[in-house]
């Protein structure tokens, strides 16, 4: 038996749910539209966080947010002003709990929970299969279902690393926390071989916290890995030898410049899954939010959803591979790369360099400011990886 749908959007995570959000902003209210996901979502499994210099379409749900940040890198440590951006933070429990009200008011959306197995290009048409037999078609199927991993190690033609984390809710005794100022990136913790690693701090309020430890490197942790370095740093560092753990967040996120099936006729692949994540830093909910808004603002305008050739995102994927190599051949420390730029750049300079919304002139700034020697080298060597895989 088969259902159809103007628009099939397979996973009802922060990907999924924005771009039925934003379809719907557009005022493609007519479209039938199913939701699908495995079961639905609940409590606070992950969180999300961007910066921004105006206000995000989720604003109001918003946890907490900074103009400042401090950053302790090699050297140098600051607090950097980060105006005209703020630094924002969504609880994943927000997002979904907004949802639960949201959906239900929305005559033209369907919501199923089915195990999806397979979501397939049909030509003229987009089929998704679930595990119970079900067929599902729509004009166009959007899915964050990734289901099979991005890269895998010792291909040559790709750098895969991972950012995997372990982030601990605490409660102190005490004020322990600056609520005014988040710690982006503490790098006073033991550099592994090979490996970038570094704390990162959101005060709630002055006794609670989330910290978080954080590592990019080609093979992911065991969970009690990380418990050691984060208990040494609330000591170490925050001075706390007595708190509570109100809430624990564990997360593996892909770093990698590997090619991602995004587009396959009339499958369009959004989040993760579709190559949303910046290889570089690991960052997703913005780009996301670029990407929804641009798929939607396509249909309404009949236009195809499909993503168009880009100079700017092509030389940004440059850039990300290039870090990605810098890293992966060891030719400089991560400590060292994230430190030179953020000591020897505007901050807002770095962000909108992160955001791929710098000019040439900018771009040209900011690498200058790290390791030539180790960058060009860099940038030879995936220049001459893409030329083998383009001729063979």
């Amino acid at each position: 038996m088969s259902d159809c749908f103007d628009y099939l959007i397979v996973g009802a995570g922060a990907a999924g749910l924005s771009l039925a959000y934003h379809l719907q902003r557009a005022g493609l209210t007519s479209k039938r539209i199913l939701l699908i996901d495995r079961a639905p979502k609940a409590g606070n499994d992950r969180t999300w966080c961007f910066w921004e210099a105006g206000e995000s379409p989720f604003e109001p749900l918003v946890f907490r947010r900074w103009e400042r940040v401090a950053f302790h890198g090699e050297n140098f440590s600051a607090v950097l002003s980060l105006l005209p951006y703020r630094y924002k933070m969504i609880r994943s429990a927000d997002f979904y709990a907004f949802f639960e009200d949201w959906l239900p008011l929305q005559t033209n959306i369907e919501r199923r929970f089915l195990d999806v197995v397979a979501v397939e290009d049909g030509g003229d048409h987009a089929r998704v299969i679930a595990r119970d037999g079900t067929v599902l078609c729509g004009e166009w199927a959007f899915s964050s279902v990734m289901f099979a991993p991005p890269c895998a190690q010792g291909d040559a033609q790709v750098h895969c690393w991972w950012q995997h984390f372990l982030g601990w809710v605490v409660r102190a005794p005490r004020a322990a926390f600056d609520p005014e100022t988040a710690t982006l990136m503490d790098f006073r913790v033991a550099q592994g071989e090979g490996e970038v690693r570094f704390v990162y701090v959101l005060p709630f309020d002055a006794h609670t916290a989330l910290v978080e430890f954080t590592v990019f490197s080609r093979a992911v942790w065991a969970r009690e890995a990380y418990c050691d370095p984060l208990r040494a740093y609330l000591c170490e560092h925050l001075g706390l030898r007595e708190y509570a753990v109100l809430e624990e967040e564990l997360g593996v996120i892909p770093m990698t410049d590997a090619r991602f099936a995004a587009e396959q006729g009339r499958v369009i692949r959004i989040g993760t899954a579709g190559g949303d994540t910046k290889p570089s830093t690991g960052y997703t909910f913005q780009r996301v939010q670029r990407r929804t808004q641009a798929i939607a603002r396509a249909l309404a305008q009949g236009r195809t959803p499909r993503r168009q050739p880009s100079f700017r995102r092509a030389r940004h994927a440059l850039f990300d591979s290039v870090l990605l190599n810098v890293l992966d051949e060891r030719r400089d420390r991560g400590v060292h790369v994230f430190t030179d730029l953020f000591a020897r750049n505007p901050t807002a300079r770095v962000l909108r360099f992160l955001d791929e919304d710098t000019s040439l002139l900018e771009e040209l700034c900011v690498m200058s400011s790290v390791n030539m020697r180790a960058f060009l080298t860099a940038t030879a060597a995936v220049l001459l990886k893409r030329l083998r895989a383009a001729f063979g």
